[in-house]
């Protein structure tokens, strides 16, 4: 039976030891939150750490743990070392990942020994799972502890579906680059055939670090690699709305609530909830209410901040020092501003169980959120849902994640000081039709995109991955339909084979101009085109000069430009059609321009067309010139009867009554063909496959949607097919 196997650094219960015993709890945890509902109503297991060390547990009682204690939970523990724990968690995990991806690139650590205990672990869990999948099944890994998880389950099992969501910022690349294993890990995300981040941003920064590292190009956040498409999108996380928003009915946080207004009274509250961490802005917004109440001396005494601050890693020496300077700012301000009825901060280092913290909700009047760097944070979208009189100003730093859905919320800098002290004066006079109408705005949203619908729309394009998975796995050349294809070869005794150059027969190189065909690829072409069944042409979007430098003596016909010019075995250079080149005064300027605002770039004329070259160009730069530069050729090409094809890295304008396909019609008419074969990579070469008849054996190299039969992985397949035709075998 289909399973889900969700995959996470921890399980979604707590196991404790009671006496001889072992006992497990559900999470609180915002990831087992998130997929409670997945996780309950869907065929699952969950693989995770148990939160035991290996030297915690003996053998006997590991059994014990899985069988009668995780069992009950659909779980799968698994037990680490406390060295890996130490190396691969607190280490890699903790001390390289988190700070390098939430910019804090002075605390990464790049040491070579947590690294590799990452490597062992992420082995350890695939290791664990591969026994658990069945051909069915669809594997969801989360997060940044789990980054080389997906390659080695795809290489394993390449028809499971993959999905991997990071619940962490992606950061830029000139920050990503920073990371010596940058390589490894992007490959092992790409293991995956959905990668979903929390927002566009992220997504862009994937994206670009794939382009800029791997030489990977995407297609509306598509990548092709090898025989598979991985798609990336966005799911911003939600909550689960009607847990928060139906808690105020419950008696014991009305009763919470009263006896909290009874110690604050009249006065305005500030809330700020975060666990311990440099990636929050903690000291930052506690600078930023102390300026508020040096500017805005008329709220002393009216308003008071609550900071709550879960403790975490209070051992580890960056966070005692950040503790230590939190404690200090509290002390300094309430010591500044204090007076004998009023406390200016009311400071709490602890977590507070979930009907105080909605109690909480319920009472302030401003929620305070301003982390430095944030994946999406959720005690905002909390704080909102649970707000049943739609009362109560959020003000977000617009380094959250989840400021990019929240627009309607106060949004600030979260080092910009004096801009967040002005945000809680602004959200102080804001008058509650206004708030009310800012919240129900985010809350129809929050509701709309809750935690269900988030899960539920990650697994459902999971699932739509397959489409596209299935349609490449049919196109894909077979070694049986290999088989099938000489076998057709050799049958036939009037053949013809029309073979792109650039990407088909010849691999690309960072300049174009090098790509000269190779010695035994012209001994190949040389025997095959020696063979009286066969006819041999070369149809490329080459210039007619380099062509007949490069071929020649060799018999076989030759296609240039794209279809403008071709030359028939033993015979001369013939245009296809007499064209006027007059337009390539004006588009020769415009092309120039973008030259000269592209570094890398490169204007080639050919004889009846012009082709920009970007192939060594910076990648994000290109990207944008080459947006712009469709645009300013839509316009400019109109008049024209003039089209652009976009190759690889190479944008081409001509006439648009010459294509490949125009030219190889000349070839099929020539003679009662019992063979067509016809090979091609790229846009530029589904003329020619299209006006090929059906019984044609026509093949792509590369994936994508195509006009072709066929698809490889690589020019290697096809210089491979060719030995096989020549040898006849």
């Amino acid at each position: 039976m289909k399973k889900i196997i969700l995959i996470s650094n921890r399980l979604p219960v707590n196991i404790s030891k009671k006496q001889d015993a072992f006992d497990a709890k559900p999470s609180i945890g915002g990831l087992a939150t998130g997929l409670k509902s997945v996780y309950e109503k869907r065929n699952c297991i969950w693989l995770g750490w148990s939160g035991l060390t290996a030297e915690e547990v003996t053998a006997e009682q590991k059994i014990q743990i899985a069988d009668k204690v995780c069992k009950n939970y659909k779980c799968i523990p698994l037990f680490l070392t406390q060295a890996d724990l130490q190396l691969y968690y607190f280490g890699f995990s903790n001390n390289t990942i988190w700070p390098l991806f939430h910019y804090f690139t002075d605390q990464a650590d790049f040491s070579h020994e947590p690294w590799q205990a990452y490597k062992k672990v992420n082995k350890l869990f695939f290791k664990r799972v591969k026994d658990l999948i069945e051909p069915e099944d669809d594997i969801w890994i989360h997060d940044y502890q789990l980054m080389l998880l997906p390659r080695l389950i795809k290489d394993k099992f390449p028809d499971n579906r993959v999905g991997f969501f990071l619940h962490i910022p992606f950061p830029s690349f000139e920050v990503f680059r920073l990371l010596p294993w940058r390589d490894e890990i992007l490959q092992g995300l790409l293991g995956a055939d959905l990668i979903g981040f929390h927002t566009y941003d992220y997504v862009r920064h994937f994206l670009s670090s794939v382009r800029r590292l791997l030489g990977l190009e995407h297609n509306l956040g598509s990548i092709t690699l090898k025989n598979r498409i991985i798609k990336t999108d966005v799911f911003p996380m939600g909550i689960d709305y009607k847990k928060y928003a139906g808690a105020y009915a419950k008696k014991q946080i009305k009763t919470e609530i009263a006896e909290m207004q009874k110690k604050v009274g009249q006065r305005k509250v500030v809330l700020s909830i975060d666990r311990l961490d440099y990636t929050k802005g903690i000291p930052q917004r506690l600078k930023a209410f102390d300026a508020f109440l040096n500017t805005y001396q008329e709220y002393k005494e009216k308003i008071s901040l609550l900071l709550i601050v879960a403790p975490s890693r209070t051992k580890v020496s960056q966070y005692k020092k950040l503790q230590r300077e939190v404690d200090e700012l509290v002390s300094n301000i309430n010591g500044k501003y204090g007076t004998m009825g009023w406390v200016p901060i009311w400071y709490f280092f602890r977590s507070f169980p979930f009907n105080k913290l909605i109690a909480l909700y319920q009472m302030a009047d401003i929620l305070l959120v301003t982390p430095l760097r944030d994946g999406m944070n959720l005690v905002a979208k909390e704080y909102l849902a649970a707000k049943n009189d739609n009362k109560g100003v959020l003000i977000i730093s617009e380094t959250a994640g989840a400021a990019r859905e929240l627009g309607e919320a106060l949004i600030v800098n979260a080092n910009n000081i004096e801009q967040i002290a002005t945000a809680v004066k602004t959200a102080l006079e804001l008058s509650d039709e206004e708030i009310i109408e800012r919240n129900i705005i985010m809350k129809e949203r929050l509701q709309r995109y809750d935690i269900e619908y988030w899960s539920k729309d990650f697994l459902d394009k999971l699932e739509q991955t397959q489409e596209q998975q299935q349609y490449l796995k049919v196109k894909r050349l077979k070694p049986a339909l290999i088989t099938t294809i000489i076998k057709k070869y050799k049958k036939a005794s009037r053949r013809l084979l029309l073979l792109d150059y650039d990407g088909t027969l010849r691999s690309f190189e960072k300049t174009p101009q090098k790509a000269v065909p190779d010695k035994e690829l012209l001994v190949l072409l040389a025997s095959l085109a020696d063979n009286p069944d066969n006819e041999i042409v070369i149809v490329s979007g080459r210039d007619k000069d380099t062509l007949e430098n490069w071929f020649q003596g060799l018999p076989a016909g030759l296609v240039a430009g794209h279809g403008i010019w071709y030359k028939e075995r033993g015979a001369e250079w013939q245009l296809q059609e007499v064209l006027d080149n007059n337009w390539k005064d004006v588009i020769r300027p415009l092309l120039e321009v973008f030259t000269d605002r592209t570094p890398g770039a490169m204007v080639e004329e050919k004889s009846h067309s012009l082709a920009w070259h970007y192939r060594k160009s910076e990648p994000e730069l290109a990207t944008i010139r080459v947006s712009e530069l469709k645009d300013a050729l839509l316009n400019l090409t109109d008049n024209y009867n003039l089209g652009f094809m976009t190759g690889h890295k190479v944008i081409e304008i001509k006439d648009m009554n010459t294509n490949k396909g125009v030219a190889v019609a000349r070839w099929l008419g020539k003679s009662n063909w019992d063979f067509i074969f016809a090979a091609g990579d790229d846009y530029t070469d589904e003329d020619m496959f299209a006006i090929l008849p059906e019984t044609a054996v026509t093949i792509r190299v590369g994936y994508d949607i195509s006009n072709a039969h066929y698809m490889v992985d690589s020019v290697d397949e096809i210089r491979k097919l060719l030995v096989r035709f020549n040898k006849g075998k």
